[in-house]
């Protein structure tokens, strides 16, 4: 799992420099394009807290898991929920960014924007999938701290990679 997070971290940086060499190549040009939609910053902000509390939430279900196994249920559960809310947010972003004419083909904007939050999206929803397994597992009484450690760390790779794309995104 530390091997595809280190390529995953080396694939977001390519992401990111592209987009920082795109936007840079725009100098005293307006960015975003005129007649593109604005990213809602402020709300965007406040979903990335849920999916920021869903980290801490499991950490919080690895210190149960390990003074008892069945402790980290609830925790597990409200982490995967809370990644489960940022995503779904995340979806009603882009249906009114759509709505709005922010497409890939609009701009290189758009291109950057659904590119970016787009690969952060399959992660995550790869991610909860994983969580998801992680829950099943431990309702079974079958979940070993070496599956619920290599859920988490890809967990907490979509997490913490999230605030970093932000910046360079939406800011």
């Amino acid at each position: 799992m530390l091997i595809f997070i280190f390529t995953e971290v080396m694939f977001f940086s390519g992401l990111i420099s592209a987009h920082a060499i795109v936007k840079s190549q725009s100098a005293g040009q307006m960015w975003p394009p005129y007649g593109q939609p604005r990213l809602p910053v402020e709300e965007t902000a406040l979903n990335s807290l849920a999916l920021l509390v869903s980290g801490i939430v499991l950490v919080l279900a690895w210190f149960a898991y390990k003074k008892q196994a069945s402790n980290a249920r609830i925790p597990l559960l409200l982490a995967t929920l809370l990644g489960t809310v940022f995503v779904a947010f995340q979806g009603v972003e882009w249906a009114a960014l759509l709505a709005e004419g922010l497409t890939m083909q609009s701009s290189a904007y758009g291109a950057f924007f659904y590119l970016i939050v787009g690969t952060h999206a399959v992660h995550a929803i790869g991610a909860l999938g994983g969580l998801g397994w992680a829950f099943f597992k431990l309702d079974r009484g079958e979940l070993t701290s070496t599956a619920l450690a290599t859920v988490s760390a890809f967990w907490y790779f979509v997490v913490l990679v999230w605030p970093v794309l932000y910046w360079t995104v939406y800011l």
